[in-house]
């Protein structure tokens, strides 16, 4: 682990709203207020608010892109600290993005520069403070193989520490950040990009390289697989547009399950129970003795089609594996949706599909 810096005790000064809308911060445009939103640009104001709610044990609530939050109906009672901090550091291949730098945003400029590694996660939307904790990750490339160390306070001590990729606990769509999400607050994140003379990283996602007209493991310039990647999110509906409902939402909602050898077995036995012995789920190595499906599959096969839903919250019409505010949706509408889709695949296929959004105040 890092340093062990101390904070900054220098006087800070956060913006500071009562009784604030939160819905327009989170993607899904959901969730009540908070009782007080604090926006930090520093690093020295964001360790700032994060030690006076700690101190007085005011419930926090730290909000990046807003990409990955699904808050209750009733809002947050506590202090929501909005990180807007901004940085964007390039040094040959390195790379430093302060936590609040839009995420999308950053890729392009990496991609303009020449170099290669996260191209293929063109047009996710939310913080880059956010990427290591949920370990994003999107048509073959995740963020933990590029990134080197991330700086973060850390609660429990009171210091900053910067922990080294090794340390970060990286796992499919998880971290040691979202497996302890009370102990430390993202600063910054640096990463080790290649320079490929202006091509891209190999492709590993075989719809990629399909549209692309070339073989996984190929290279195309950095710039054409970027642009390829943002069509074929947008045509899931996956690429933000305030005027497109089926972008209202957290992009994919749920994991896709990983499975032992046993409950392997027993999945496929109940895919040729329900629709024939000749059909076969989608299938992917996960580790030894362990196997990925794909969740939109397993939506779609159970009866939730894109579009499923009568209410303010349906299913996208473009990419069963999103759920969307239709506009004047409510949370409660959209976990009544989640609740159903999740039964129904576990009803059909024995299997429990987990939330990717992070809930707050309440829960599926």
């Amino acid at each position: 682990m890092g340093d062990g810096r101390a904070p900054s005790r220098t006087l800070v000064r956060v913006q500071e709203l009562h009784d604030a809308p939160l819905a327009p911060l989170t993607t899904f445009r959901l969730g009540g207020p908070a009782a007080r939103l604090r926006t930090a640009t520093t690093d020295d104001e964001v360790v700032a608010a994060v030690r006076e709610a700690d101190a007085s044990g005011t419930p926090l609530l730290i909000v990046g892109g807003g990409s990955n939050l699904v808050i209750a109906d009733e809002g947050f009672p506590g202090t929501a600290l909005r990180i807007a901090t901004r940085g964007f550091e390039l040094t040959g291949t390195r790379l430093e993005l302060a936590a609040g730098e839009n995420w999308s945003d950053a890729v392009a400029r990496t991609v303009d520069a020449g170099l290669a590694g996260v191209e293929c996660l063109a047009g996710i939307p939310g913080s880059a403070g956010a990427t290591p904790i949920q370990n994003v990750g999107a048509y073959g490339q995740e963020v933990s193989s590029t990134v080197t160390e991330v700086v973060a306070y850390d609660r429990h001590t009171g210091r900053t520490v910067t922990l080294p990729n090794a340390e970060c606990g990286f796992a499919y769509r998880h971290s040691r950040f979202k497996a302890d999400p009370s102990r430390y607050v993202v600063l910054r994140v640096r990463f080790q990009l290649e320079d490929a003379g202006g091509l891209s990283a190999p492709l590993k996602y075989a719809e990629t390289a399909r549209v692309l007209g070339v073989e996984p493991g190929d290279r195309v310039p950095a710039q054409t697989a970027r642009e390829t990647v943002l069509k074929l999110r947008a045509g899931k509906g996956m690429v933000l547009d305030p005027e497109d409902h089926d972008t209202w939402s957290a992009g994919s909602f749920f994991t896709n399950p990983v499975l032992d050898e046993a409950e392997f077995e027993a999945f496929t036995a109940r895919v040729a129970e329900r629709l024939g012995r000749d059909v076969a789920a989608p299938a992917f190595p996960a580790g030894e003795g362990r196997t990925k499906t794909s969740a939109a599959w397993l939506i779609d096969r159970a009866g939730f089609t894109k579009g499923y839903g009568t209410g303010p919250a349906r299913i996208s019409t473009k990419h069963t594996l999103a759920l969307t505010n239709r506009g004047d949706a409510t949370t409660a509408d959209l976990l009544a949706l989640a609740r159903e889709v999740r039964d129904g695949v576990r009803e059909a296929f024995g299997v429990t599909l987990v939330n990717e959004p992070v809930t707050v105040g309440c829960a599926l």
